[in-house]
């Protein structure tokens, strides 16, 4: 099944009157900061051709927890965030709301 059949799929349950329980949203909420946090940490490594072994060490990280990063498994510690950030040679903006996650790491200038 893909994305789209998902979608509408969860508009027809809706349609019907199904309202997820708070709970159900945190967690998608969670997952979606996460997964966000996740595409941005590749995204900006490919960017510096770093490969997660060299991002690793510029973050005094293992490849280990870089890939786990990089896979969305669980929500970084605001350390974990400043180490990241300081080695991908960026700031982190994080904007939350209700609904939407968006995590961007943006290129400091160059001194």
């Amino acid at each position: 099944m893909n994305h789209t059949r998902w979608k509408l799929a969860r508009e027809r349950t809706a349609a019907n009157g199904y309202v997820e329980s708070a709970e159900v949203r945190a967690e998608r909420a969670e997952i979606r900061l996460a997964m966000a946090f996740a595409r941005a940490v590749y995204e900006r490594r490919k960017a510096l051709g770093l490969s997660q072994a060299q991002l690793a060490e510029r973050a005094g990280l293992t490849q280990a927890k870089i890939s786990r990063v990089e896979g969305a498994d669980g929500v970084p510690t605001l350390p974990l965030l400043r180490r990241l950030a300081h080695a991908l040679d960026a700031g982190l903006s994080i904007a939350l709301d209700e609904d939407h996650e968006e995590v961007t790491f943006v290129a400091r200038p160059a001194a």
